[in-house]
């Protein structure tokens, strides 16, 4: 089943939960993990949230690793940089190979950078996960964030949910044309995903801007405003 995170965020146990709530606790949490230096403190809220998300909000594991594994990616290969190819101070490990040595600063570095940015994916996640997006622009809008940043950021959510479409389309495609089933082949397969979808992406941006012409876009974006209660 491919993952849909807007469909999640609507249906799950905490959808209904007060978006202002749930906004500023990330954002007041993300600061503090961010500002702390403290690898126990990132690695508490790390597990704090992973039982809130899984617990709480009923979201199934298989989801919520999805979630987690295009950022963990790239953590972990920036730590891995941070690590063997920056830093100084005392040589605590010699890999042997052009001098690439792992010093304590690097080390130090790296670790708690990993750990730090590690405990912020739980709480995106947990705003993310549990919030349809259109709930969180209302916030921003009432909150007065110029309007320039939640569209843009509207946009954003948007696009990027197309280009992983189009990239789970496309390799389907090659998959039933027999790619990727020995490591050259994945290899030129991979190439040609990576050209073709820039490709892609230029041509679903113009569609996408004709398609805002098309319905009378004057530069700026219509908010979604919840029905008042009562």
């Amino acid at each position: 089943m491919k993952f849909d995170m807007d469909y999640i965020a609507h249906n799950n146990e905490l959808s209904e939960t007060n978006p202002y709530f749930k906004l500023f606790l990330t954002v007041i949490l993300l600061i503090v993990t961010l500002a702390l230096d403290n690898l126990y403190f990132d690695v508490f809220i790390f597990i704090l949230f992973s039982i809130i998300i899984l617990g709480v909000a009923k979201i199934s594991i298989r989801s919520y690793l999805k979630f987690l594994t295009i950022p963990m990616a790239f953590l972990v290969i920036t730590c891995f940089f941070l690590i063997f190819f920056f830093g100084n101070g005392e040589v605590i490990y010699e890999t042997g190979i052009f001098g690439i040595v792992v010093t304590d600063d690097s080390w130090h570095y790296g670790l708690y950078t990993f750990f730090r940015v590690l405990g912020c994916f739980p709480l995106l996640g947990f705003l993310a996960l549990t919030t349809p997006i259109a709930k969180i622009f209302h916030c921003l809008d009432t909150m007065k964030v110029p309007k320039i940043l939640t569209e843009i950021g509207l946009l954003m959510y948007n696009t990027i949910f197309i280009f992983l479409n189009e990239v789970d389309t496309m390799q389907k495609a090659q998959k039933t044309r027999m790619g990727y089933n020995s490591y050259m082949n994945s290899m030129k397969c991979l190439a040609d995903l990576i050209s073709n979808i820039f490709l892609r992406s230029l041509d679903k941006s113009e569609t996408l801007q004709h398609s805002l012409d098309s319905r009378g876009y004057n530069g700026e974006l219509p908010v979604y405003v919840p029905p008042k209660e009562g």
